[in-house]
């Protein structure tokens, strides 16, 4: 698909990515949906470091810098900084079912945040999987610009928020966008302030607000805000 190949090359081509295994970031991240579950300093000025071949975060220096939170599919455990085990959660359960107020729970925290943090660095590469079926849609007008979009459906064995989700792309086929449902709300994550790191094209800056039905979006409240201060790869 010509969208899909110039998104791609614009974030740094399919044979830099597969030539990767690895990647580090220094991140803050906050928002409604940390504030309001009690955790509004949790997730400030971390190390996240994870595969880019398989879903796997490991959080280093959350609740203060006291402890380090890793997510697996499988797994998710709370340790000390030493590696002591405080708290684990086997076969975790994705579904959210009773909505936001879930994420008081730290293991649930480490979970929500291992598979943001994860599907927002690996896009757009995810999008080239062979598993990932990916459709153009008719283009988006934001503001002054027009932005091109994809559609996707994402693989079940792919631990996500939504099967189904839209990426939108600037005339630069930098990703600027992404809706899907969420928590029982329709919800856009904006991405801009894109940098180059080993290679690799990362938005730095991310942040997610409710969907109106017109595809419009609410300007408050913020959900989530993310900020990616540095990342390297290798």
């Amino acid at each position: 698909m010509a969208l899909l190949d110039d998104v791609i090359d614009a974030n740094g081509g399919i044979a830099r990515w597969n030539s990767l295994s690895r990647f580090t970031l220094h991140l803050s991240a906050g928002g409604t949906l940390f504030s309001s579950a009690g955790h509004a300093r949790e997730f400030k000025d971390l190390i996240a470091e994870g595969s880019t071949r398989t879903q796997s975060v490991r959080f280093t220096g959350i609740t203060g810098g006291e402890q380090s939170g890793s997510f697996q599919p499988d797994a998710i455990s709370i340790e000390t900084i030493d590696g002591e085990v405080l708290q684990t959660w086997s076969n975790p359960d994705l579904a959210f079912d009773t909505g936001p107020q879930v994420l008081a729970d730290e293991l649930h925290l480490i979970l929500f945040c291992g598979v943001t943090i994860w599907n927002y660095l690996t896009t757009p590469f995810l999008l080239a999987r062979p598993d990932v079926i990916v459709e153009e849609l008719p283009s988006w007008t934001e503001g002054m610009e027009t932005w091109r979009r994809l559609r996707a459906q994402l693989p079940p064995d792919l631990v996500t928020f939504a099967g189904e989700q839209i990426f939108y792309f600037d005339e630069n086929a930098l990703q600027r966008r992404t809706d899907h449902n969420f928590f029982g709300m329709k919800v856009a994550h904006y991405s801009w302030a894109h940098e180059r790191f080993d290679g690799v094209v990362v938005p730095t800056l991310r942040r997610s607000q409710t969907r109106r039905p017109d595809g419009t979006v609410d300007a408050k409240p913020v959900l989530i805000d993310v900020e990616i201060f540095d990342a390297s790869f290798e």
